[in-house]
């Protein structure tokens, strides 16, 4: 198996900023990522750690009950003690893209008037779903405007993370492109973008129901033209953010063969879109199990101490654990070598669930010590 703790995390991360902790759900990036940051934290650093995660886990991992859309200061226990900072929070969508209003709207009336439109409140309600902008446009306010030494972002399963990756362009495409110019230029919008019969139909569909649709969405963009550039600007500084020599993705997995397969995958992506491949950390590696003997060697060796009844069926325990053993040391071989990684990072399958500081510190231990 290779040895992931000779060279240390903490080391290769000392001149990180930005921590983006991607990988497939289900192998413990939620509680990787909080452990991280606590690591960081415990170690005299002023750390904030951010989740999409619906599910709220990091929540719980960290004794509280909820996150909000703030950072929330942690404070270490008797057991844990914090030299540092540590926040956390969990991201509001809808809130977020409200705050970029209220931060980029050019006077509170026009602020006022892009809250209350209709077409604003569906955009923002739906964008939230899927809280990839969102999550975007929270680093980019925490790293530009908090002094904190690290942020460490927790984020979707791998296929949405790609959006989280892709979705600056996207946005910035949009921002830029000829659609949006069409509903900002003033006068004649029905008529050159929908036609004589099609404005005919919303203005049936306004008297019948109230609702002004494509006036309300003319009257949205027009409204939103103010803040635009501001968009764009901290659009592009995201995109700049996600490639800073400061910004380090961290591929979170498990030794399962689908999640493999998913990190992989997400490898490659991260190396298309030009962005560093960062650090392969694999969670619940096995690692008891016969130590290259067999069956018989091990109920000899236990025989003195356990009687041969009890020795034969512990060494027969240890021979179904070896069969993980072996499968997670070739899954970790073969990943770190089409990775090009020699340093992964192993933390073992522990017996017990996360669910306190106490457990995210020891969890932090095999990652950073």
């Amino acid at each position: 198996m290779v040895a992931g703790h000779q060279h240390p995390l903490s080391s290769r991360l000392r001149t990180k900023r930005v921590l983006i902790c991607v990988g497939a759900g289900g192998v413990g990036k939620t509680t990787t990522s909080a452990a991280l940051a606590l690591g960081l934290a415990m170690r005299g650093q002023k750390v904030a750690v951010v989740t999409i995660d619906p599910a709220k886990r990091l929540a719980s991992a960290l004794g509280l009950t909820e996150l909000s859309g703030e950072p929330r200061r942690i404070h270490g226990d008797g057991t844990v003690k914090i030299h540092g900072e540590l926040w956390a929070m969990m991201l509001d969508a809808k809130r977020t893209f409200d705050e970029i209003i209220e931060r980029l709207a050019p006077d509170e009336g026009q602020r006022a008037e892009i809250l209350a439109n209709p077409v604003y409140g569906e955009l923002s309600t739906a964008v939230a779903g899927s809280h990839e902008l969102s999550a975007i446009a929270k680093l980019y306010e925490l790293h530009e405007e908090h002094d904190f030494d690290v942020i460490v972002l927790d984020t979707p399963p791998s296929r949405n993370a790609l959006d989280f990756l892709e979705a600056p362009g996207r946005l910035l495409g949009f921002l830029e492109g000829r659609a949006l110019q069409v509903f900002l230029a003033p006068g004649g919008l029905t008529a050159r973008l929908f036609g004589r019969g099609t404005a005919l139909v919303f203005s049936i569909f306004a008297r019948v129901t109230g609702v002004d649709m494509l006036g309300d969405l003319s009257t949205f963009f027009r409204t939103m033209s103010g803040v635009l550039d501001g968009f764009g600007e901290r659009t592009r500084g995201v995109q700049e953010l996600l490639r800073d020599p400061h910004t380090a993705f961290l591929i979170i997995t498990s030794p399962e063969l689908e999640p493999a397969r998913e990190a992989s995958y997400l490898a490659d992506r991260l190396r298309s879109a030009g962005m560093s491949s960062g650090e392969l950390i694999f969670n619940r590696v096995h690692g008891d199990g016969l130590a290259g003997r067999d069956v018989q060697d091990v109920t000899g060796l236990l025989t003195a101490k356990l009687g041969a009844d009890l020795a034969g069926r512990v060494a027969r325990n240890l021979a179904d654990f070896d069969v993980l053993v072996q499968r997670d040391s070739a899954t970790v071989a073969r990943l770190s070598r089409e990775l090009g990684q020699s340093r992964p990072v192993l933390v073992p399958a522990l017996d017990e669930d996360i669910q306190d500081l106490l457990g995210l510190a020891r969890i932090s231990e095999y990652l950073l010590a």
